[in-house]
């Protein structure tokens, strides 16, 4: 049984008819997303104001959620992003000396809408079988045929441009590192590079990996000209994280095609697709993606398995990326997606995991440092380097 305050019936709706009751918890309110499910055992925090997850609600599979509260620390973006956030049991309990508030008042204060005493096993077993699936999730005392003509009326994740939700207004620097007793040490190493980070929804542990690790930052939104950007002379140019489909971001493809062979260039997650669509390559749905904190990644320059954080919903084809040029240097275990590349000869590098983690392990981290030696020589990384750097 939840311990949440209230007791107020609310239902999860999915396309496929299914319909889910339990109690709501946080805002009153109705919202429809791409239902996908999350495997983290703790970080929901950080996954509740990672930008990637715009236009999603969010299922946890790991059964308590709350026991440790919320902080001001522990958030990848100003707000949370989720349209709606599902969980087998709430707990306002919470037992954490860094705690301020309690799960439940952090949603209502940011008007998400919660849903607890839900079987989540049975919402994650539907979703991995069916794949992901449109949804609703609502405190409304409707019909469940209006509900469900609801859901069938709300737009799909294929071909939605989410990036001009989340990306910033303006440009802004970034100076903050790692502040926190508990963080990694700074590994600068006397650099002192220039970047450029293309916001196209980006978590705020990025720019704290990458100022450690001895950059300056400038962030620019995804929309920025390569002349903009250009003009900030950079020794590097960064392409975050962010949410929806990659196809669609047509105007940061164009950028990143403008800006190839003129500066080195490093992607996560997004940022991996929107640059295998700038080489001519192609990306394509996955069925229910790859979301948690355990996803086992090999990395073929050094043989190594790199536990990984990952969000992402769509993948880039590796064929069209071994034509564009690229050497394929990450692949995922559990389905032999492609998780990272490098070009031949040009300073490119993207991985479709998220090394920074926030939640998750830091097997990945060594990413940031072959950054720095990229921009250090103008060329891609070799497999001396990469062994090099991960130590």
């Amino acid at each position: 049984m939840s311990h949440s305050k209230t007791q107020r019936q609310g239902r999860l709706a999915l396309e496929d008819g299914t319909i889910f009751t339990g109690q709501m918890f946080g805002a009153e309110a109705a919202k429809a997303g791409e239902v996908v499910f999350n495997t983290s055992m703790t970080g929901y925090q950080e996954i509740l104001t990672d930008p990637s997850y715009a236009g999603q609600i969010v299922v946890m599979t790991y059964p308590l959620i709350g026991n440790y509260g919320v902080n001001n620390e522990d958030v990848e973006s100003h707000r949370p992003w989720v349209e709606g956030f599902v969980v087998k049991e709430l707990s306002v309990i919470r037992s954490n000396f860094r705690s301020t508030d309690d799960l439940e008042n952090y949603l209502r204060k940011n008007n998400i809408i919660g849903l607890t005493d839900v079987d989540t096993r049975a919402i994650t077993r539907k979703l991995r079988t069916r794949g992901v699936m449109r949804g609703l999730l609502t405190s409304e005392n409707i019909s469940d045929e209006a509900l469900l003509e609801r859901v069938s009326a709300s737009p799909a994740m294929l071909g939605q441009d989410l990036v001009k939700v989340v990306k910033p207004a303006r440009a802004y620097e970034w100076s903050a590192g790692f502040e926190s007793e508990f963080a990694p040490l700074p590994r600068a190493k006397n650099e002192s590079r220039r970047v450029v980070a293309i916001d196209c929804g980006a978590k705020r542990n990025i720019f704290r990996n990458l100022v450690d690790t001895g950059c300056r930052l400038v962030v620019v939104p995804a929309d920025a000209s390569a002349g903009e950007i250009l003009d900030h002379k950079p020794d590097g140019v960064f392409i975050s994280n962010g949410p929806g489909d990659p196809e669609p971001v047509t105007y940061t493809q164009k950028t990143l095609r403008e800006l190839m062979g003129k500066v080195p260039m490093f992607g996560i997650c997004l940022g991996h697709q929107l640059l295998g669509l700038a080489l001519g390559s192609k990306t394509y749905k996955l069925k229910f993606g790859h979301r948690g904190a355990n996803q086992p990644v090999q990395n073929a320059f050094t043989g190594r398995v790199e536990i990984t954080s990952q969000n992402h919903g769509f993948a880039v084809e590796p064929r069209g990326l071994e034509k564009a040029g690229t050497i394929i240097t990450h692949v995922n275990l559990n389905d032999q997606t492609v998780e990272g590349f490098v070009h031949k000869e040009l300073p490119i590098l993207a991985v479709q995991y998220h090394p920074e983690a926030s939640p998750g392990p830091h097997d990945a981290g060594y990413l940031f440092d072959l950054f720095i030696e990229m921009m250090r020589t103008g060329k891609p990384p070799t497999a001396e380097q990469v062994a090099a750097v991960q130590g």
